[in-house]
């Protein structure tokens, strides 16, 4: 069976044969605008405007495959359809009235899609490949895969970036606060992203700031705020931080949040949240104005500099409190900084640029993800094993999105791939 979003495609691209069109009962029908496609709620098509016999009606249009398809989506009650001039379907069931109580003109679209288009539609639509284009992908242009790449890459900035558009509406629009908050949540990784987030909110920046010049009570705010300090510690320095978070605490009437928030299983002992809040403090310690100095990065060189962090020296031989290690000293590696960029920096750079209209923004953020490697996970090997070249995390950035909301959800008709498979 055919789904809907074949006819919103067909009747955008006007690929239906229109000859001697008519409604269900007969009366001739001129389409004289297709109207405008809507991917909010509401009609399908907004502002379409048809010929119906002698009169002229403006309007929407809504599509579905069954006629029966108004009732069970509840259009019946609904008044924002009674402004639907014509009911586009693939087979009518039923006769269909606009909760105003307006009969509705219908055509039928069944006898009037062509057979290639419906031959094409089928074979992306209803195979169990990896990707539903697998067995045709080598064949289609480069322009079109271009094109793919970009589209997916633009929809998963926007999507990365809509969790930072929340925290931008909590704060009122405060950059330098919101920024802190998104980019401490990728310092916990997927493991304890919500606890550091939740830490971040209940440390606002301003007083990061205000103590900024001490790394040591940067480092008791943090631990303090996370929780981590209430235990009766026997070394010096737990004992020594414990005294100096007491002190702010009242100082800035601060509360922590619940330290059973923190997770330590599974981990490896490099990713303990105590080694990456150590780590994050040195960061908030060495940068002045952590937004401003990330947004002014030209180059990937630039912000590895700002991301180059270490410990202070007890978490040198130490991974949680009072529990001694292996002396070594502990850097946030490559690999941790390139997550980081990828998942915190370029959302936000490309999210500023497209909140504000500005180009710039959004161009440095795809110009920094070419300069950076592609991740190597199973989907990229499976991409590579279909032919797909994957030079930068450009590529592979796009290509996990490509996979994961457009090919595993057969949204074939909304890729610029599938289009072309779908024209041939």
């Amino acid at each position: 069976m055919i789904k809907e979003d074949f006819l919103h495609y067909l009747w955008k691209l006007k690929k239906i044969d229109f000859s001697n069109l008519t409604t269900s009962k007969g009366e001739t029908v001129t389409i004289l605008d297709f109207g405008k496609y809507n991917t909010d709620s509401g009609p399908d098509f907004f502002n379409a405007k048809v010929k119906i016999d002698d009169t002229i009606w403006a309007g929407n249009i809504e599509m579905h495959v069954l006629s029966s398809d108004w009732i069970k989506h509840k259009h019946h009650h609904d008044p924002a359809y009674n402004n639907v001039i014509l009911h586009v379907v693939y087979e009518e069931d039923m006769k269909i009235k606009t909760n105003a109580g307006i009969e509705l003109p219908v055509i039928e679209l069944k006898n009037r899609i062509f057979n290639n288009d419906l031959k094409n539609y089928k074979l992306l639509k209803f195979n169990k490949n990896w990707i539903p284009c697998e067995k045709a992908i080598k064949k289609v242009s480069d322009i079109s895969k271009e094109n793919a790449l970009e589209k997916a890459l633009t929809d998963r900035l926007i999507n990365k970036s809509s969790h930072l558009k929340s925290i931008l509406e909590e704060k009122k629009d405060a950059w330098d606060e919101a920024f802190y908050i998104f980019l401490s949540r990728y310092f916990g990784m997927k493991t304890n992203s919500d606890a550091f987030e939740a830490l971040a909110k209940k440390l606002p920046y301003k007083i990061v700031l205000k103590e900024k010049d001490d790394i040591n009570k940067i480092e008791a705010l943090l631990f303090g705020q996370a929780g981590m300090l209430r235990d009766l510690f026997s070394d010096e320095y737990p004992l020594f931080l414990k005294n100096e978070y007491e002190h702010l605490s009242n100082k800035y009437n601060l509360t922590p949040i619940p330290v059973s928030m923190w997770k330590f299983s599974k981990l490896r002992p490099l990713n303990f949240p105590t080694i990456r809040i150590s780590q994050l403090a040195y960061i908030l310690f060495k940068q002045d104005h952590l937004f401003r100095n990330v947004f002014e990065c030209n180059d990937i060189n630039c912000l590895f500099s700002i991301f180059k962090a270490q410990t202070s020296v007890y978490w040198e031989n130490h991974y949680t409190f009072d529990e001694k290690s292996i002396n070594k000293k502990k850097y946030l590696g490559k690999n941790s900084i390139e997550i980081l960029i990828i998942n915190a920096v370029i959302p936000a750079l490309f999210y500023f640029g497209h909140l504000n209209n500005e180009t710039g923004y959004k161009e440095r953020a795809l110009d920094i993800l070419m300069q950076l490697p592609p991740e190597n996970n199973s989907i990229i090997k499976k991409w590579k094993g279909l032919g797909i070249e994957i030079k930068s995390a450009y590529d592979s950035q796009a290509l996990l999105e490509l996979k994961q909301n457009y090919c595993d959800k057969k949204r074939c008709l909304e890729c610029p791939v599938g289009n072309e498979i779908m024209n041939k």
